[in-house]
């Protein structure tokens, strides 16, 4: 699907949910979350923050993340939709239209499959790391106020620093 400039699409609930990129004070906390991340990254994966769908056929979804950690094979395959396979740790940035979907429906879906899941609360001014996923979901949570250190699980083994956030 073709999205104005400055925005991008997803598919949650069925249906084609088209929003705005983050706004500009987001820089700052993405950037510095993506290269403390990327020092971390499993050999052949990459960190990113470009617009990229990736697709959860079980769950009938398919997801933009606001960052992605992903094996770098995933992006050789054709079309526009990457596997979610590919992919160890999540990170979305929430904003008061995506809360909802950040903490309840992709929180669900990549509770089944994605190593690592970070919600960066903007609004609360926390970061979240789930991870362990299973069946029902994911099976650690830890919280912590931007300003504390949040250490990220395998395959990351690292510890994030959200003073910058």
């Amino acid at each position: 699907m073709d999205t104005p400039v400055g925005f991008k699409a997803e598919l949650i609930r069925g249906k084609i949910v088209v929003s705005p990129f983050s706004t500009l004070r987001y820089l700052r906390s993405m950037r510095a979350l993506r290269e403390q991340l990327k020092a971390h990254a499993p050999e052949g994966y990459i960190t990113e923050t470009s617009p990229i769908l990736f697709r959860f056929p079980a769950a009938e979804r398919a997801y933009g993340p606001d960052l992605f950690v992903a094996d770098e094979a995933a992006f050789d395959e054709e079309g526009r939709h990457a596997d979610s396979a590919a992919l160890s740790l999540v990170a979305e940035f929430t904003s008061v239209s995506t809360t909802d979907a950040d903490w309840n429906e992709k929180l669900e879906v990549y509770g089944r499959l994605v190593p690592v899941y970070l919600v960066v609360d903007m609004q609360e001014k926390e970061i979240t790391c789930f991870s362990d996923p299973s069946p029902h979901g994911y099976r650690f949570r830890k919280t912590v106020s931007f300003g504390k250190d949040l250490h990220v699980p395998e395959p990351f083994d690292c510890t994030v620093d959200t003073s910058t956030f």
